[in-house]
């Protein structure tokens, strides 16, 4: 449930945040509730896609391969009990698709993928991982490709809450408690209504659900045991999958590993100090070289200069006539939060803006939040498939969240944050978290399971703070895989690290590292 970033309209500055990630604390045991023998790929053709979908699905210089992979791929669906308790009760269908290992002779078996969220799709992931990586071609050479949509995704069945019938103006500036408690009323009325919308399906909107119809499909596939590759909320499908199957785990490689006992409330903290953490590095950086940004000589003044904006901008927010909003402190906060590769676009940023005085916006602030971006865009393709699914995310977090704050307690937890990070405190607003989710908490505990498992964390990074993964093998084991850089699951785009992934798919073997994005 992160909140929208007020830095989108510069995808060079901001980068791709990733999915969200989950996890969720009590006690789970081996599950031999679903691979069940009778389990069978209904297959099909697949979609037919129109030049504008497979034009937002790759770049110009890709579609061509693009095209020749999804005439290789094989589509169809898996048929599984919504409730795994009533095998026999309501059944629901899982979309999922198949591109066949190119070197059919020396083939080691599946490999399953998943792309995060809660709520990604991963029907079209075993080409899109081939595409946006030359490298990533050597993880098919001897493995089938598994992607699906989980269920509540996609092409999978799934139940959409109705959208709230207004939503409430966003808040300018310092936000007062009694704007923050009529916030936290309208999110609780809002989470209750969907909730109540399909409760029976949506309970079962869960990661053990989904690790379950995984195992189906590992079933219906006829693979003795399932390899995994995992980013973001994937890895904690991927960590569940293996408590619950831990005799059903090949090899496994989770890239930006989850928290592994979740609750919102630390699953915020954790990444706000992450934020500030990495906020840290930039402040060093920009203090080096003071004579182009004038923020500060040394890091500490930078932190201080930019802390100061923050408490400025929200207090007296700017306004600018040719830009369509104030800005206040969250922009700042944004701007120190971005990964290193755009540092020098934020340091600009935070150097003029701490000096503009109008009417009209900095040249650099202009450029990325107001300036012309070629008019509307117009919707997208009616036949591009689902990326994520909004419904499943709420779904998945709040059946897993046991803590469902009162307002005074996330008013607190708010307020803590702010204290606690003074450059990044406000790239998270104001959240009621899971309160009003009608459905009871269904937690799970992780543990060891079987296979060889792989945890890549990312030194810098803020989605999935680095000691993540430390906390997550404590509790299930595995290697640890140090990428050094701070960009979210950036595994398979380096090629230096995606050629570590696909020397362990095939070998077994990886080495203790790689730089990342540099």
């Amino acid at each position: 449930m992160m909140q929208p970033n007020r830095l989108t309209a510069s995808a060079a500055l901001l980068g791709a945040v990733g999915a969200l990630l989950a996890a969720a604390p009590a006690a789970a045991a081996p599950d031999t509730s679903s691979g069940r023998p009778g389990a069978a790929v209904d297959w099909k053709p697949c979609p037919a896609y129109s030049e504008g979908a497979l034009r937002a699905l790759a770049p110009p210089d890709r579609l061509d391969q693009l095209k020749a992979l999804l005439a290789r791929l094989q589509c169809g669906t898996v048929t599984v009990p919504l409730d795994y308790r009533s095998p026999r009760g309501r059944q629901i269908t899982v979309a999922l698709t198949r591109l066949p290992a190119t070197d059919r002779a020396h083939r080691l078996g599946s490999l399953a993928l998943n792309p995060g969220g809660p709520g990604g799709s991963g029907y079209l992931m075993p080409l899109q991982v081939i595409i946006q990586n030359d490298a990533n071609a050597g993880l098919n050479t001897r493995y089938d490709l598994i992607g699906f949509d989980p269920r509540g995704v996609g092409y999978s069945t799934k139940v959409d809450c109705p959208p709230p019938a207004q939503r409430p103006e966003r808040v300018i500036g310092t936000l007062s408690r009694d704007q923050a408690r009529q916030l936290y009323s309208t999110q609780v009325a809002e989470t209750a209504a969907c909730g109540d919308y399909d409760p029976s399906f949506l309970g079962r909107l869960t990661t053990a659900d989904v690790a379950r119809d995984l195992d189906t499909i590992r079933a219906a596939l006829g693979e003795r045991r399932l390899s995994f590759l995992g980013v973001s909320w994937g890895t904690w499908l991927g960590v569940v999958y293996r408590t619950l199957f831990p005799h059903n785990v090949d090899r496994m490689l989770l890239d930006s590993v989850a928290i592994p006992r979740f609750d919102l409330t630390s699953f915020d903290s954790g990444r706000n100090a992450a934020a500030e953490r990495n906020a840290g590095r930039f402040a060093d950086w920009l203090a080096a070289r003071d004579s182009t940004y004038h923020l500060g000589a040394t890091g500490t003044r930078v932190r201080a200069a930019i802390a100061a904006m923050v408490a400025d901008f929200d207090a007296h927010p700017r306004t600018f006539t040719d830009l369509p909003e104030p800005l206040d402190g969250s922009l700042i906060a944004q701007a120190a939060a971005v990964n290193h590769y755009d540092w020098d676009l934020a340091g600009q940023i935070l150097g003029e803006l701490r000096t503009a005085t109008g009417p009209t916006a900095p040249p650099k602030t202009k450029e990325v939040l107001g300036g012309d971006d070629g008019g509307p865009q117009g919707p997208p393709p009616a036949d591009l498939p689902e990326q994520t699914n909004q419904t499943m995310n709420h779904a998945a977090f709040c059946n897993e969240d046991t803590a469902r704050p009162s307002f005074d307690t996330a008013w607190a937890d708010y307020q803590r944050r702010l204290a606690a990070n003074p450059m990044t405190g406000r790239t998270l607003r104001f959240s009621a978290g899971c309160a009003g989710w009608p459905l009871p908490p269904q937690p799970v505990r992780i543990g060891p399971g079987g296979g060889e498992l792989v945890l890549a964390g990312h030194r810098w990074e803020t989605p999935s703070p680095y000691e993540w993964t430390i906390q997550t093998q404590a509790l299930a084991g595995g290697r640890v895989y140090t990428v050094d850089d701070d960009v979210h699951g950036s595994v398979l785009h380096e090629p230096a690290c995606a050629a570590d992934a696909v020397r362990f798919f095939n070998t077994g073997r990886i080495d203790a590292g790689c730089p990342g994005v540099v």
